[in-house]
């Protein structure tokens, strides 16, 4: 595969480049050494193009994680625990896991474990692949990504998407460059606050 386009949100591929170039290289070898043809393996069974050979999302998936595996680039997760109390939910939020807990239950309220996964993360750089339904990304971005800034364990975050070239030829519904380009802008400037690499890909 190829880098057809790439964004760079508050100076995310900047930082890249000056404190963590060997990364930014890695993943854009990973990027190269995607086969799509080898991944064009799913049949369709939509009315609109039924019988239509496309991309398969779980194909390029583990392509993309095999690539970023052998280099090291490895699952991390984030737990953390909530309740329904606003008040305290915001006292306890940059505490120990543990803290969190014993502080809710102090309160009277039974504690609710939740976490926030990053598939691949390496030297405080974390990687999105995400050829899955649109209302992912958002996640990525808003959630995931941000949740693990502001925790302090990841100083950027690199999502990557197919672009709109490469989704006309898989299942509907998928989430492609152009249009989470846009949903980034029409935030404004500081929004999400987290540094990031959007970066579009195609065959």
């Amino acid at each position: 595969m190829r880098i057809e386009a790439k964004y760079s949100h508050l100076n995310g591929e900047e930082y890249l480049l000056v404190h963590r170039k060997q990364l930014w290289d890695e993943v854009k070898e990973v990027i190269a050494a995607v086969d799509a043809a080898s991944c064009r393996t799913k049949v369709s069974r939509e009315k609109t193009m039924p019988g239509k050979v496309l991309f398969s999302p779980a194909d390029m998936n583990r392509a993309f994680k095999d690539g970023l595996k052998v280099r090291g680039w490895s699952e991390r997760r984030s737990t953390f625990w909530l309740t329904a109390d606003e008040k305290l939910m915001r006292g306890i939020y940059g505490l120990p896991e543990s803290e969190q807990k014993r502080a809710i239950e102090q309160a009277g309220y039974e504690p609710i474990m939740s976490y926030n996964q990053t598939d691949f993360v390496k030297e405080r750089v974390a990687v999105e692949v995400q050829f899955g339904k649109y209302a992912f990304v958002a996640h990525d971005l808003f959630v995931k990504h941000l949740s693990f800034y502001v925790s302090d364990i990841i100083d950027v975050g690199v999502e990557i998407l197919p672009m709109k070239e490469l989704e006309r030829e898989m299942s509907s519904g998928v989430a492609y460059y152009e249009r989470d380009l846009l949903n980034v802008l029409r935030q404004g400037r500081g929004v999400p606050a987290v540094p990031l690499v959007l970066v579009g890909v195609a065959p």
